[in-house]
């Protein structure tokens, strides 16, 4: 929504329709509502799976806050392709308060995201040209629709692009009927800010107003969206609560609030979703369900139950019950992470992901009986090493001297160990015999071949 030159605040901020959505969403009229409600409080199942940092008030604790539904947002940056699995939580979360009858709005930063968000980060943003910022804009709102879009009806869930409003805001208007209700003190004070200040690389102008904008952010859909609760990782408090004042000062109610989540950090305190390889991507285009499940599959064991209750939507006696047959003397190794994997990658991917993961997860472990065939070894062509050679160059070959020109393995005297070993596979058959040679059956579809040194390492040879 443009600012109008000639209009004063008063006028600008209030809009026809200000006093009816406020009204209507704000938490004080929760007051007004003793209807029983059967349903928990949305922030006391956040809190008991550890999902809950901070709130900027106890009403959110309230018995009656399921009536009327609340309006729940969580911004997202288009800084990438795809969303990472640093990303999930706040999806997650959103989730939960749809579970409990409320509604969700995701806010992609298209406008933002062209400035970066300082919170967290040692240095500033590179600036994304608009063409790439655009359609990384569209893949993250397709990527959130997919994934809330299997926990609620269409209507329950809004994606928006705060480009679409801060693109007709004029610099003088914004500074003249937002800027002056914000206190360069209460600015500087915010940790984000300290730190970078306090830093060898500072901070630029543009970092220091981006809490503002994000403040406005909220303004805006609490006037316009009836939004009224903000959620965010424990990063955000400083952005959240300045839109909760710029709120209050502007608009003058206490009807809007903000909640933190921790950020996911593994049991040695390192950041959780890295892989040796880079983030670990929501979107099947960068990284595929089986990649995405074989990292939760690898989760330690020390960190498997805390994620059970964080990341997936199972009771928590079931997840206690899975804690205490890790304890058994029957326990079989990595039941917990597999059911950890296998409960992330629907929510993320839905069946069709976690079938195609469990088919290749199946199908590719050396010593598996269930026939390779091409599409399946496609399935993780991206995240193992490959090679292209020519049929003439394969038949024939013996299998201990495929494995070093491919680059499996360094000599072909290490290729002998492991053969004896018995950690030699070609398309998953154990390999025995150091006279075995290539033949025309053992490329897969007349495309392919599998070559597997022990359980994880692999070599897709291309044959044309």
């Amino acid at each position: 929504m443009a600012f109008a030159a000639s209009n004063c605040c008063r006028t600008l901020l209030f809009s026809s329709t200000t006093h009816r959505q406020i009204a209507a969403f704000s938490l004080h009229q929760f007051r007004l509502h003793r209807l029983y409600s059967s349903r928990r409080n949305v922030v006391h199942i956040l809190e008991e799976r550890g999902l809950l940092d901070s709130l900027t008030s106890d009403a959110l604790r309230r018995p009656d806050l399921p009536l009327p539904p609340l309006r729940v947002y969580c911004g997202f940056d288009p800084t990438a392709q795809s969303l990472h699995l640093g990303n999930l939580l706040g999806i997650i979360v959103l989730s939960w308060f749809l579970r409990c009858g409320h509604q969700a709005v995701a806010l992609v930063g298209g406008a933002t995201g062209r400035i970066g968000d300082p919170s967290g980060k040692s240095l500033e943003r590179p600036e994304l040209d608009p063409v790439s910022l655009d359609s990384n804009v569209s893949s993250i709102s397709a990527t959130i629709q997919t994934i809330l879009g299997r926990v609620s009806t269409p209507a329950s869930v809004t994606i928006l692009n705060n480009y679409d409003w801060w693109k007709d805001v004029k610099l003088l208007d914004f500074l003249r009927d937002v800027g002056r209700f914000a206190r360069v003190g209460t600015m500087m004070s915010k940790e984000s800010v300290r730190k970078r200040l306090e830093s060898d690389q500072g901070m630029s102008y543009t970092e220091f107003t981006y809490q503002l904008l994000q403040g406005y952010d909220f303004l805006r859909l609490f006037r316009d969206e009836g939004v009224n609760v903000q959620i965010g990782g424990s990063d955000q408090w400083g952005n959240i609560t300045a839109g909760t004042d710029l709120i209050r000062r502007i608009l003058q109610t206490e009807g809007a609030y903000g909640l933190t989540f921790p950020l996911l950090l593994k049991s040695d305190g390192t950041k959780f979703g890295k892989s040796e390889d880079g983030a670990i991507w929501l979107s099947p285009s960068l990284l595929s369900p089986y990649q995405f499940y074989q990292y939760f599959f690898s989760i330690s064991d020390a960190d498997v139950v805390r994620f059970l209750k964080i990341l997936t939507f199972l009771s928590l006696d079931e997840i206690s019950q899975i804690e205490s047959e890790m304890r058994s003397p029957g326990y079989v190794p990595n039941t917990a992470q597999r059911r950890l994997a296998e409960e992330v990658t629907r929510f993320v991917h839905g069946e069709e992901g976690l079938d195609e993961a469990l088919k290749a997860t199946q199908a590719l472990r050396p010593g598996a009986e269930t026939k390779l065939d091409w599409k399946t070894i496609e399935t993780i062509a991206e995240d193992v090493p490959s090679i292209s050679l020519q049929q003439d160059q394969v038949l024939n070959l013996s299998l201990l001297d495929l494995s070093v020109r491919t680059g499996l393995l360094e000599s072909k005297s290490a290729a002998r160990r492991l053969l004896k070993q018995g950690g030699l596979y070609l398309n998953n058959n154990r390999i025995d015999s150091e006279a075995k040679r290539i033949e025309t059956n053992d490329i897969v579809d007349g495309k392919v071949i599998l070559l597997s040194a022990g359980k994880k390492n692999k070599m897709i040879v291309r044959v044309s």
